[in-house]
């Protein structure tokens, strides 16, 4: 959520902090501002909307500075208005400060600077007076005034600092958000997200927990939060420029929708022989599997395979309630944890409560250098390379390739499968990239459905065993980028209630490959038909339960059941776009929403 960019070198800072807002637009935000240092003082503006009114704003007017910083906010404290926007300052305009996060005890703070003038109604605000306040005492000494007013703050920040008084210098810190230092030659970067660095350097740092760094044109100091020298190796960052492009295609979720067949084969390529590898505890007893939202429905399938394949009991729960429930870590679980972005707030939150109760954590994240990935004990990173739309689909995909072939290693381990099964699946799996492939060819087909679905529909998504999960994740789809009323259920629970529901203006999407709860999903269908609900089925091709039952009918190749959600969830993830596309949404960038879910 938010986003931050800033640069301090020998170039004009303007254009590369505009383009870098461009590329965190994806992230969601309202509005976009800037500021830069000219050798004289601090010229700043900002502008509610897209950074194009930003842009607009700025005009022609001379905006010249080597070193500067640059911020697109999602308003949380505060409506969303050119006020409100970042960067802040202080009273005398001389400090500038933008912030992702949210300072909880910012009412308390803003109490005790009744003599400082305020200009919006931020929580953000207080930061820049507070850090004034310690720099006139301590003679002009930034860093130090950054790190006394963070020892203030409760809550969750990254923060970028500069000031009139020291042209070419940039402070940063970071708590329970993600913030990155970009290395270049005479110049150096700063973003909170990788993606706005891309087109200036792969080399990167990123800040640990409670970290402050000092950054200028020559290099960059890091410091603990008492101001300890610390040393980092930089990480080099493989993704390529042309992963942020459209390619030919409308939208950036279109294109990974399309890139999923090369991400699977990628996953699959030298997987099985990485996870060997795996250090696995012999007295892990269960498994517990945390996630939020995209990445807990990953983790419903995780736990279908590892109870189906390896015989553990497994929970999977959202990180935001194990964090503060009673929670199920110990030293004899084994705490599996999911996030694209590696920075997913609550599921970070849960993720230390399994530390400390001695629970071994692997994680699966799609980001080096992520929090996630240096806090846990072992890391699989997904090869799905930058999503940029806010809705996940190539990395949904990525991370249910990554539990099946996690749970068919920890099979082959505790010795649960019969003989040939490991080598049957993995041949399964090669087949993956394949045929999804030929499900992406046949897109006209969803799209001939979207068009009739547009049209006022609410939306019942069914699934069972597998596929629960690909219920639950087609209907978070619809929801989040149609903004249409969708539910995911279990359909031997539709009786249960759901049934209610049903009329003709409910489409009732169920998702029934062959497998050992298909005859359970014809009766479910049958309970909906009988009931005058209007049927579109995912189905194997080939098996001839579903297709009588069912008003329209959408095949997929035959594969092990296991594998079902990876080719079920497509059509699903099509319908979604097309359905949204024929209402005119914003697809890559739904209202509301941001990548990656750095707050509580």
């Amino acid at each position: 959520m938010c986003g931050i960019v800033g640069y301090v070198g020998k170039r004009q800072a303007l254009g590369i902090l505009l383009d870098g807002l461009q590329r965190l637009e994806y992230r969601g935000y309202d509005s976009a501002g800037i500021v830069v240092q000219n050798g004289h003082g601090l010229t700043s503006e900002k502008a509610p909307g897209k950074v194009v009114a930003l842009r607009a704003r700025i005009g022609d007017r001379p905006f010249r500075g080597e070193s500067g910083l640059g911020h697109t906010r999602w308003a949380t404290h505060g409506g969303v208005s050119r006020a409100n926007a970042h960067p802040h300052f202080s009273c005398d305009g001389k400090i500038a400060v933008v912030h992702n996060g949210i300072v909880e005890n910012y009412a308390e703070l803003r109490r005790g600077l009744q003599h400082h003038r305020f200009s919006s109604v931020t929580d953000t605000e207080v930061i820049p007076h507070l850090i004034e306040e310690r720099y006139e005492k301590l003679g002009g000494d930034l860093l130090r005034s950054v790190m006394l007013t963070l020892k203030k703050i409760r809550g969750s920040f990254a923060i970028g600092v500069m000031t009139a008084h020291r042209p070419g210098l940039l402070v940063a810190a970071r708590v329970n958000c993600p913030l990155v230092i970009g290395l270049g030659k005479g110049e150096n970067f700063l973003a909170s997200d990788i993606s706005a660095l891309l087109p200036h350097t792969r080399r990167v740092v990123p800040l640990e927990e409670g970290e402050i760094a000092e950054i200028d044109g020559t290099g960059i100091q890091l410091f603990d939060g008492d101001l300890k020298p610390r040393n980092r190796e930089a990480v080099d960052v493989g993704w390529k420029r042309d992963r942020i492009l459209k390619g030919g295609y409308p939208d950036f979720m279109l294109k990974e929708i399309h890139e999923q067949s090369e991400t699977m084969a990628l996953e699959i390529q030298g997987r099985a022989e990485e996870l060997r590898e795996l250090s696995i505890p012999r007295q892990i007893k269960r498994v517990t599997i945390v996630g939020c939202g995209t990445a807990w429905h990953a983790g419903l399938v995780g736990k279908t395979a590892l109870e189906d394949l390896a015989h553990l009991p497994v929970e999977v729960g959202v990180g935001s309630e194990l964090r503060y429930g009673d929670h199920p870590f110990d030293k004899e679980t084994l705490t599996i944890s999911l996030s694209q972005s590696g920075e997913t707030a609550d599921t970070l939150g849960a993720v230390r409560v399994a530390r400390k109760a001695g629970s071994p954590v692997l994680a699966i994240t799609n980001t080096k250098g992520s929090t996630l990935a240096r806090e846990a004990d072992q890391v699989l990173f997904m090869r799905a390379g930058l999503e940029v739309g806010v809705a996940a689909t190539k990395t949904y995909t990525s991370q249910v390739m990554n539990m099946i072939l996690l749970s068919m290693e920890v099979a082959r381990r505790r010795k649960t499968l019969p003989p040939g099964r490991y080598e049957d699946l993995l041949r399964g799996a090669r087949r993956i990239p394949f045929q999804m492939k030929g499900i992406l060819r046949r897109s006209a087909e969803i799209q001939g459905w979207a068009r009739e679905l547009s049209r006022g529909r609410t939306f019942m998504y069914l699934g069972r065993h597998y596929n629960l999960a690909t219920a639950y994740e087609g209907a978070l789809k619809m929801k989040e980028i149609a903004y249409l009323h969708s539910e995911g259920y279990g359909a031997g629970e539709m009786k249960h209630g759901p049934l209610a529901l049903v009329d003709r203006k409910l489409a009732c999407i169920a998702i029934a490959p062959l497998g050992r709860v298909t005859e359970k999903m014809v009766s479910n269908i049958q309970e909906v038909r009988a009931r005058n609900g209007e049927v579109y089925s995912i189905a194997t091709k080939g098996q001839r339960l579903i297709g009588p039952v069912s008003d329209h009918l959408f095949e997929i190749p035959a594969c092990p059941e296991i594998f079902s959600p990876l080719l079920a969830v497509l059509p699903l993830q099509l319908l979604a776009y097309f359905v949204a596309a024929e209402l005119g949404r914003d697809v890559d960038q739904p209202r509301n929403l941001a990548k990656s879910v750095t707050v509580e």
